[in-house]
């Protein structure tokens, strides 16, 4: 029995989500520089670190950490859709903590300006909509597997802004046979359960799929706990941070056809 799926993860595996967001701040916060003097590397770490702090706060954190919405994805997206009633409180929340992340961070650097932080929190969403990057190598690989694999798309996040990135970038779901969003699942990766759903919906055992995606945390712990192969894309040489090992290791995505092709050789 054969490998005849390939399940891959969306954020920093095919969109360049990190880029996306560090643009959209440097843009942010060149604007805050220059209408009070204060330095736009200084006040990107500040809201870093103030939004993450507050997002913790939140009674909704723990809804968040297990369906996989990061601090940076409430500084700009909707949660108007999905089920869970988590997703409501959000869409609650995040107005305030928007302003407020800013306004602390502009506070830490002793800008004292209600204002400013609630425009440079709408210009955030603003500028971070206007970047879906996606990795020079995402089309061409996929092109390549469509037809010969089955693909899915399985990401964590709420089911508005997931689906909202997609989107940005039309041309990208078309590829796929399905997509799995943990919003709607109601558990998100590493929950094997999410895994075993996906497997479900593309009708192939574990041992017949391979999970692509760039969290040893996430994408890997899960498939590897679901039977998957695994395979982690690790284009800019990060450490191994815990005991979880993933089947094979990539810089590239191109280097999944390598892999693909030794898959069917051992089966």
């Amino acid at each position: 029995m054969g490998v005849s799926a390939v399940f891959f993860d969306l954020d920093d595996t095919l969109l360049w989500d990190e880029r996306s967001v560090k643009e959209a701040f440097r843009a942010t916060c060149e604007k805050a520089a220059a209408k009070t003097g204060i330095d736009a590397d200084e006040l990107e770490a500040a809201v870093r670190k103030e939004a993450r702090a507050l997002y913790e706060t939140y009674d909704t954190y723990a809804f968040t950490a297990m369906i996989g919405i990061n601090p940076f994805e409430a500084l700009w997206g909707d949660f108007t859709v999905g089920q869970q009633p988590e997703f409501r409180r959000m869409a609650e929340i995040v107005p305030e903590y928007r302003k407020e992340s800013w306004r602390r961070g502009l506070a830490e650097l002793g800008v004292e300006d209600e204002q400013l932080a609630d425009e440079l929190a709408k210009q955030f969403g603003v500028e971070r909509r206007a970047r879906p990057h996606v990795y020079e190598e995402t089309f061409q690989v996929l092109k390549e597997l469509k037809g010969n694999y089955k693909l899915l798309l399985l990401t964590n996040g709420c089911p508005g802004l997931q689906q909202e990135k997609l989107d940005g970038v039309p041309e990208l779901a078309p590829f796929f046979n399905e997509v799995v969003i943990s919003g709607n699942f109601g558990k998100g990766k590493p929950d094997p359960g999410i895994f075993e759903h996906a497997l479900s919906r593309m009708d192939v055992a574990p041992e017949e799929a391979v999970m692509v995606g760039d969290k040893l945390s996430t994408d890997i712990k899960g498939g590897l706990a679901a039977g998957l192969t695994t395979v982690w894309i690790n284009r800019n040489g990060k450490p191994y941070h815990s005991n979880i090992q993933p089947h094979y290791e990539i810089k590239h995505l191109s280097e999944l056809h390598g892999i693909l092709e030794s898959l069917k050789e051992q089966r």
